[in-house]
């Protein structure tokens, strides 16, 4: 039988993530603070999965103890996800706008089209519809993407 994981929390501390658990920004941000706030209070951490849904007993034990390690320096933000974690965007903003707003314009009948064009430029696959979503998100929109949605 293995060492059981314990975590002793300062009121301080405890304030703080309780604080962040009931206004955090992502739904796996609150999952993360309430997993060390239910561990500092003695749950088995078969309990804290059935408690936030969480199906693997080492997710939960893996961000303990990263928060035991980090917090000291890292504060509450150990608990973010290590950066280039996730999907790559398709699309960068600061260099591909006036790019897909010049095909786009210039194919407004069709984006189909425009995306065809784009993939040849670029050299990336890319749906439809992740266009579009792009043309969506850009400030001062007034592209083909709101007439052919």
């Amino acid at each position: 039988m293995g060492r059981t994981l314990t975590i002793k929390l300062t009121t301080e501390q405890l304030t703080e993530l309780q604080h962040k658990y009931r206004t955090g920004e992502s739904h796996a941000f609150r999952q993360r603070f309430r997993m060390v706030i239910l561990k500092s209070q003695g749950l088995k951490t078969k309990d804290i999965c059935g408690l936030v849904e969480i199906g693997s007993q080492n997710q939960v034990n893996g961000w303990i103890k990263r928060y035991k390690e980090g917090y000291a320096s890292q504060g509450l933000n150990v608990l973010h996800n290590a950066p280039g974690q996730g999907r790559k965007p398709t699309f960068d903003a600061l260099t591909d706008t006036e790019r897909v707003r010049r095909v786009v314009s210039s194919e407004r009948q069709k984006l189909a089209n425009a995306k065809a064009i784009l993939e040849k430029e670029l050299g990336k696959e890319f749906h439809v519809k992740t266009l579009h979503n792009f043309l969506k998100a850009l400030p001062g929109r007034r592209s083909a993407a709101d007439t052919n949605g």
